[in-house]
């Protein structure tokens, strides 16, 4: 039998994460020994474990240790991190570390280091002078680039149970469509206020992100969105070139792919109305442009515009026009997504399965994020990730919209 001894330290009881790590060496087919287990006797104490691990074959061994990193196991005998230089740019040797988007450290000459910017599905690049570590995309990576390899020297800190109890809390939510929503959209709108009033008072730099698709426009959640923009309780928006061609659409033309949202129906050549409005847009030059102008008078793009919002529009194959301000290169998008991240402590991701799944996986595990889509997937998805502060509901975006704005304080 192979053998290791790993250690757990933090509230390692209450959030259930001892559990979680005995639970995984188990099913992964290896057996365990708890040598030590200091368990504090108040909430805010902090608990110890001390586990020897064994298995049949080294090879299970290092699957069990892989599984368990997530959940803050860290091997007893500390030891470096491994680099090795990148062979060429945008390649990475073939035993580099995959990151997750919880916080990590490295031990790097017998000291721990952070590495900044949590997200997944990144890799580590070490930087001697000054001496440093961060997670960046593999298309970033330049030749020579030391990149953190195997798993010796690396710890993950899990997400504990938050102290006070709230719709985000550890294991709170699944999605479901039969779940009453109204305490966790007026939780969502509590949220909203403080960061707004932190930032009107403390002139603090916390952000509320969203991320929204076209459905917005099409069921009737303009209004109520453009209310919340223009109260000042969205500070990013993440969407791709349809959300804002109808929006502005439905400003110029009062219909949304054609179909008149006063009415009810679709009109003469209505199909024709978002290719009419993209084609005035980009001869302007740009969306603050049509807004300055005064061609587009109201609705989601002019308050983000007057509200100074930070706007991300990425692109996608099935594009008309696009609009002037759509960043057509996938990774170019990527990369201006996530310089807007740092400061987000609430993202929405309301009726968009692209923008939601690309934002879930820029976003630190510790940012509290609502999914909502009348599609169960979308949510499931973003519960999947691994987040223990993700919350899906499985409702229509205008439904959720109309709420919210109302919870916020708006009459509509």
């Amino acid at each position: 039998m192979d053998t290791q001894t790993v250690t757990l330290h933090g509230h390692i009881i209450d959030s259930l994460i001892l559990a979680k790590v005995l639970d995984t060496i188990v099913m992964l087919g290896g057996t365990f020994t708890l040598s030590e287990v200091t368990i504090g006797s108040k909430r805010e104490d902090l608990s110890h474990s001390t586990i020897h691990i064994k298995a049949p074959t080294i090879e299970l061994l290092q699957d069990i240790l892989t599984a368990i990193q997530p959940h803050g196991a860290v091997v007893q005998a500390e030891q470096d991190c491994m680099v090795t230089p990148s062979p060429a740019d945008g390649i990475l040797p073939e035993n580099f570390y995959a990151t997750s988007h919880l916080a990590t450290q490295i031990r790097w000459k017998g000291k721990w280091i952070d590495v900044s910017h949590p997200e997944m599905d990144l890799t580590i690049v070490v930087k001697t002078t000054p001496l440093s570590a961060h997670m960046i995309p593999m298309g970033s990576v330049k030749l020579g680039d030391l990149i953190v390899t195997g798993r010796e020297g690396i710890r993950v800190f899990p997400l504990e149970r938050p102290i006070e109890r709230d719709v985000f809390g550890f294991m709170e939510t699944q999605v479901s469509s039969e779940r009453p929503h109204r305490h966790i959209i007026a939780d969502v709108a509590k949220r909203m206020k403080n960061i707004r009033q932190h930032r009107q008072e403390d002139n603090a730099s916390a952000k509320v992100l969203f991320a929204g698709g076209p459905a917005i426009i099409h069921a009737g959640g303009r209004e109520a969105l453009t209310w919340i923009i223009e109260e000042g309780y969205i500070h990013v928006l993440f969407c791709g070139n349809a959300l804002a061609a109808h929006d502005m659409e439905a400003s110029l033309y009062g219909t949304s792919l054609g179909y008149n949202l006063g009415i009810g129906r679709s009109v003469p050549h209505g199909h024709e109305h978002h290719l009419r409005t993209i084609n005035r847009v980009r001869a302007l030059g740009s969306i603050a442009k049509a807004v300055e102008s005064g061609v587009i008078k109201e609705g989601i793009m002019a308050a983000c515009i007057r509200q100074e919002v930070q706007m991300v529009l990425a692109g996608t194959i099935r594009d008309d026009g696009p609009l002037p301000d759509v960043i057509t290169d996938a990774i170019e998008a990527q990369e201006v997504m996530r310089t807007v991240i740092p400061g987000v402590e609430l993202a929405l991701l309301v009726a968009s399965t692209l923008h939601a799944v690309a934002t879930g996986n820029l976003l630190p595990a510790s940012t509290p994020t609502v999914c909502v889509d009348i599609n169960p997937a979308v949510p499931t998805k973003l519960s999947d990730r691994g987040s223990f502060q993700a919350v899906g509901l499985v409702m229509d975006s205008s439904s959720f919209l109309r709420e919210l704005a109302r919870e916020l304080g708006w009459k509509g």
